[in-house]
């Protein structure tokens, strides 16, 4: 059963990293467009809307994680844990949506770069490396799908931050003023790559793909070891959010047995189960020479 605790443990925990993130990241928006407008730094610009994205992101991820911890009801009778892979869809159209703008604005400019402030650049970006760094440890430890893709946008913008620094010392050394537009462009396409990895996945668990930890064989071979167990039909596995692990399936019996037997044969079923990280499992029993009508 430890294993089980430790899951709603973690959710609460979870909340509390998203609304540190939050406001973490907002007020970080807010420093660094106005440290983007000031120095005329196209990458700062193009993190700030990177930030702006991921503010959104885990405000909704943050809304969603609440909300998916909500108990079932009639409406929803698997409770609420999908609504937490909602949040990330739409934040990753939020970053889509965002890193072609400034694709479109940095191309033009890498032809025809404009004076930036240098010394400024490297200020705004050593402090970000130092904020962006605390979020990424707090976040690390998270399990949620949720607080991986957030985790994943805390260190883009240390990596961001380090480009950067990096970019402005060469501007400072070398007057390199092309580095600036090249960096936004490099933030954006890197953006874009890792939405599409975090979309595969959410869609994969919207399809109700077997999840990639379970090995469908294995199970089958698991609940075999139960003695009374002959044969597993019409089985199902798939995933609420990417950790809530769902499975239906029947199993036939080697001969008749009476209820109270049957509840020992699926107490060790289910322990079996639970062992192999599915949480949830709904087990209908059948006879060997029985009819089933969906196998």
């Amino acid at each position: 059963m430890g294993h089980h605790h430790h899951h709603h443990h973690g959710h609460g925990q979870s909340t509390k990293n998203l609304k540190i993130a939050f406001f973490l990241n907002l007020f970080f928006t807010v420093v660094e467009l106005v440290g983007g407008l000031i120095t005329g730094s196209l990458a700062i610009l193009s993190d700030a809307l990177h930030d702006l994205g991921d503010s959104l992101s885990i405000g909704l991820s943050w809304y969603f994680q609440n909300l998916s911890e909500k108990k079932r009801d009639n409406h929803f009778s698997y409770g609420y844990k999908r609504f937490s892979l909602l949040g990330a869809i739409i934040n990753a159209v939020v970053l889509l949506i965002g890193s072609v703008i400034i694709i479109s604005e940095a191309v033009p400019a890498v032809l025809n770069p404009g004076e930036v402030d240098e010394q400024g650049m490297l200020y705004i970006a050593i402090f970000g490396v130092i904020v962006n760094g605390a979020a990424v440890l707090r976040l690390r430890k998270g399990s949620s799908i949720n607080e991986k893709v957030i985790s994943l946008h805390l260190l883009e913008d240390v990596l961001g931050w380090i480009a950067v620094l990096i970019g402005s010392l060469l501007i400072m050394y070398f007057d390199w003023y092309f580095i600036d537009p090249l960096l936004s462009v490099l933030i954006a396409l890197f953006i874009i790559y890792n939405v599409f990895n975090n979309l595969k996945k959410s869609f994969q668990i919207i399809l109700q793909a077997t999840p990639q930890n379970i090995n469908v064989d294995k199970v089958h071979e698991k609940l075999r070891t139960i003695p009374e167990v002959v044969e597993i039909h019409d089985c199902h596995i798939w995933s609420m959010d990417g950790e809530y692990h769902v499975f239906s399936a029947h199993l036939v019996l080697d001969k008749s047995y009476e209820l109270k037997l049957q509840s020992s044969i699926k107490k060790r079923a289910k322990h079996l189960l639970h062992e192999m990280g599915i949480e949830h499992s709904t087990l209908e029993f059948e006879l060997q020479d029985e009819d089933c009508d969906s196998c």
